[in-house]
């Protein structure tokens, strides 16, 4: 009673009235809650100032925090803390894929979101990190896993995949078939065997395919090769690899061994224009042919000093081109090795007219040759290629120019 007593006036009367003050005014009702979206957007902004502040901070951890305070917030943290997911190690994409797949089990029809989660939480999946920690026999474990998780996953904007993992037919099937492609607006790192693809139908590639299927596709990496420094290609005057690397940047290219094919226009032949395209980088460009039979031999470009400006060795492969020079009168090129199957006095003419210009020439390498020893007639020295080597390096040996063998020795 004391509790409720709050008035009581004349209190020195002999009977003392009690009154209790009854309140006239309703109870101030309770705060309403703040819509989830509103507390989304919150923890979202959280999110981006923390990684802001501190790269190094783990977004999951950050989310699983928040997770962990109450119920309502676990509501709005969860999805967040899934929609970016970043993969580094083959057991992390495991449990994941475990994850998704029993929840999707456990899935059914009768609700009214067709997917299940927490797989359509995600928006952004990132296995780029797996290049580093990946062994080659890990390959088939994860192919089996994307296989299975693509499906997982229908609500995917952003896909980065590994080019360490080769797709398998079975894996970009099932990411080409798979709900919810339309909705896919990045798509990087994807590595398939050029051979799942036929070369009369493009509609057979299962890449095209795939690429058919993702309408709003804003960005798309084939290839993103950055330390890329050497590269070999052989006998391949054209294929989708060439085509997809003539429009990548290839910043620290510095080697190339290639097989000219200049008498085969563009797109029959790539290769001239991937000269024109990373020529400017190539410290080291070697011509070569395979030999086999029936061997064709196909010119290189005459403009190699137009397009590769800056080469310090320089491998020219048969029929030896008529090189010539962006501008005769006031350039001077840094090259210092020269190469060239056999000497030849057409080229020898060529090379004649180049020296002025080649200030740094230390040495031109006769690759498919070598000096007969000291022990051999002067007779023998003298006649056949033999004798066109002595002569090449009697007129180069004036300028401080050596001559050097297949095994890159002076004559002894």
């Amino acid at each position: 009673m004391s509790d409720t007593l709050l008035l009581c006036p004349r209190p020195l009367a002999r009977y003392a009235g009690r009154l209790l003050l009854l309140p006239l005014l309703p109870k101030r009702p309770p705060l309403k809650s703040l819509p989830s979206e509103i507390w989304s957007e919150v923890f979202s902004f959280v999110l981006s100032e923390s990684l802001a502040t501190n790269p190094s901070v783990d977004r999951a951890r950050l989310c699983m925090s928040l997770v962990m305070v109450c119920r309502r917030f676990k509501d709005v943290a969860l999805p967040l803390m899934y929609a970016n997911v970043n993969i580094r190690t083959v057991s992390c994409l495991d449990k994941f894929t475990a994850c998704l797949y029993a929840a999707d089990q456990k899935w059914d029809s009768i609700r009214r979101i067709p997917y299940s989660t927490p797989g359509r939480w995600v928006q952004v999946l990132d296995l780029s990190g797996l290049t580093d920690t990946l062994d080659s026999r890990q390959v088939y474990t994860v192919d089996l896993l994307l296989t299975k998780l693509f499906p997982l996953v229908p609500l995917l904007t952003k896909l980065c995949l590994t080019p360490a993992v080769p797709l398998s037919r079975r894996a970009l099937s099932s990411l080409t078939n798979r709900d919810g492609n339309s909705s896919l607006q990045a798509l990087g790192g994807i590595c398939y065997n050029v051979s799942f693809h036929s070369p009369v139908a493009t509609g057979d590639d299962p890449f095209v395919r795939l690429l058919q299927k993702c309408h709003n596709l804003e960005r798309l990496e084939i290839l993103y090769l950055p330390k890329l420094h050497s590269l070999t290609i052989l006998s391949i005057p054209a294929s989708s690899l060439l085509v997809s690397l003539l429009s990548n940047g290839l910043p620290r290219l510095r080697a190339l061994s290639i097989t000219p094919y200049d008498d085969i226009p563009y797109p029959a032949s790539c290769t001239s224009c991937f000269l024109d395209v990373h020529g400017q980088s190539l410290y080291t460009l070697s011509f070569f042919t395979p030999k086999s039979w029936p061997t064709q031999l196909h010119p290189s470009p005459s403009t190699l000093f137009h397009t590769c400006p800056n080469l310090r060795h320089l491998s020219l492969e048969y029929p030896l081109p008529d090189l010539t020079l962006p501008d005769p009168t006031s350039t001077t090129l840094p090259l210092q090795i020269m190469s060239i199957p056999r000497p030849d006095m057409r080229f020898w003419r060529v090379l004649e007219r180049l020296l002025p210009c080649l200030p740094n020439l230390r040495a031109v390498r006769i690759r498919d040759v070598r000096w007969l020893c000291s022990g051999m007639s002067i007779r023998a020295q003298e006649t056949g290629v033999q004798g066109e080597l002595r002569n090449w390096r009697r007129r180069l040996g004036r300028k401080g120019i050596r001559v050097l063998d297949a095994d890159w020795q002076d004559m002894p």
